[in-house]
Formats: structure tokens, sequence, C-alpha cells
């Protein structure tokens, strides 16, 4: 990581609401340790739940090229991706991401294992999928091979052989909405009383949409990629519009090699 651009935190207003331990050197030019990406990135101190967003953007505002995120990532970017995984007790992601990225369990590393012990975290944060319809290869790493259950985040409606399905497959069945579809609100909360407060969703734009459209998501860690991909990809949120735009403030900035790595917070 070449530069941080030191942004005041407009949700910090005491000490106690930054992160402890040394602070990375602004003008350090230099690869970043993991550990002062991890205080970078640190969740705010509180016991509710708290939902971050990790996404790449093209300058031309595209989320992906060609169905996935890859082309428009970098080394680093995997590395902040790694991070907050790292920090994260929950990954939040959609079906369709799920089946076009081949996602697979979250990894334990040993290079956060000391860190997710002294704040009571496994080895490895757990899969939430979100799908209304269970359409999921069960066969898949990410439900035959996951360090802890991955969760199904589902409606009362989901189709009831889908749900033997995923249950029998081993995955927990979380019921988060009346209908067929998840309700984002609920989500969340579904996931906090199960100790899950450390919220971490990586997309799809669709879910991420959904987030956004409930007014539940605290923070966006978007990377900005100096790529132009044109076409017509998804941007990273997709879903119903707001009526009134909510307002996130910067509260940092990091850059390497024309990369951008932003970390917005709700006002």
């Amino acid at each position: 990581m070449r530069r941080l651009f030191p942004v005041t935190d407009p949700t910090a207003d005491s000490a106690a609401a930054r992160p402890a331990g040394p602070a990375p050197d602004p003008t350090a030019d230099r690869e970043w340790s993991l550990d002062e990406l991890a205080e970078t990135y640190a969740y705010p101190p509180g016991d509710g739940p708290w939902l971050r967003a990790n996404m790449v953007s093209s300058l031309d505002g595209a989320a992906q090229h060609e169905g996935t995120s890859r082309a428009i990532s970098s080394g680093t970017d995997m590395r902040i991706f790694g991070t907050l995984r790292g920090l994260a007790d929950v990954i939040v992601v959609g079906a369709e991401t799920v089946r076009l990225e081949s996602y697979r369990p979250a990894r334990a590393r040993e290079a956060f294992a000391a860190r997710r012990a002294a704040a009571g975290q496994g080895p490895a944060p757990a899969i939430a999928v979100v799908t209304a319809s269970l359409d999921l290869d069960f066969t898949l790493p990410l439900f035959s091979e996951p360090p802890v259950p991955t969760l199904v985040l589902t409606g009362a409606g989901a189709p009831a052989e889908r749900v033997h399905a995923a249950e029998k497959a081993g995955a927990e069945v979380i019921v988060a909405g009346e209908g067929p579809g998840v309700e984002p609100a609920r989500a969340v909360r579904a996931l906090a009383r199960r100790g899950m407060v450390r919220q971490l969703t990586e997309g799809g734009p669709r879910l991420l949409g959904q987030f956004v459209a409930a007014g539940v998501l605290d923070e966006l860690c978007l990377t900005l990629s100096p790529a132009l991909v044109a076409g017509n990809a998804q941007r990273i949120a997709d879903g119903p519009s707001l009526t009134v735009p909510e307002r996130f403030a910067l509260a940092s900035v990091l850059e390497e090699a024309g990369f951008l790595f932003t970390r917005y917070r709700r006002i």
C-alpha cells in the first residue's frame, strides 16, 4: 500500500471510538502489513450489528466484467478483501454471486488467529447465503466442506423440498422474511441474535441494492479500479431507488498503482 490520505472519521467522536493500537504511518511508501490493515478497517466498538459492504467498481461504474469482478480487481484489493473477511463474524452473499463466483467457505488464517480469539470469534467467519428459491448446488464445498456450518437466509414461503435439501447438506436455514424472499432488516437482526454482529456483505449488486434500499447498510468499503469497462455491466448496487439519497461520509482512503481503496460510513 503506497499511501494513506488521512480523513477525520465523522462517526468517531471520542478516543474510544477509534481502533486501538498504533496507527499506520501515512507517509510510508511500502506494503502495509495485515496488522496495519486490520487496525485501519477495525469494526467500531459496540454490541449492536454493524453491516459493512465490500465492493469494487471500474471508473465508469461497472461492478463486474463478463460476469465477475476479477478483471477489475488487483492483488492489494484481494489483500483488503482477505482482511475484511478476517475481521468479520459472518459474510453475507447473494445466491447469484455464489453461483457466478464459485464461492467457497471462508478459511481460517493464522494471521488473524490471535485477533479473532481476543475478540471472542471462531477461527473463520460463517458464510450466509441470501436466497428465496434455494436454487443452490448443495454438493459444493461451500456446503460440504465449511469450517463452520454455512447459513441459508430465506423467507417463510421458500420451497419446503429445497429447505430440506439445505438442512440435509448441513446448512442452517434461517427464516428472515414472511414471504418467499428475505427482509434485509430481519436478516441483520437474525444474524446478530446468533452473536454475529460484525457483518460483511460482498454482494452481489442485487443484494447490496436491497440492503441500501432497506437503510441497514452502515459502511461501504469501495475499491475504485483505474479501468474502463463500458458495456452494460451492473453498478455495485442494483435495485429499488431511495426516495431521498442517503449520505455517507468518507472515513479513509488508501492508494496504490492508481487503485483507490475507500471507506465510507453512514452519517
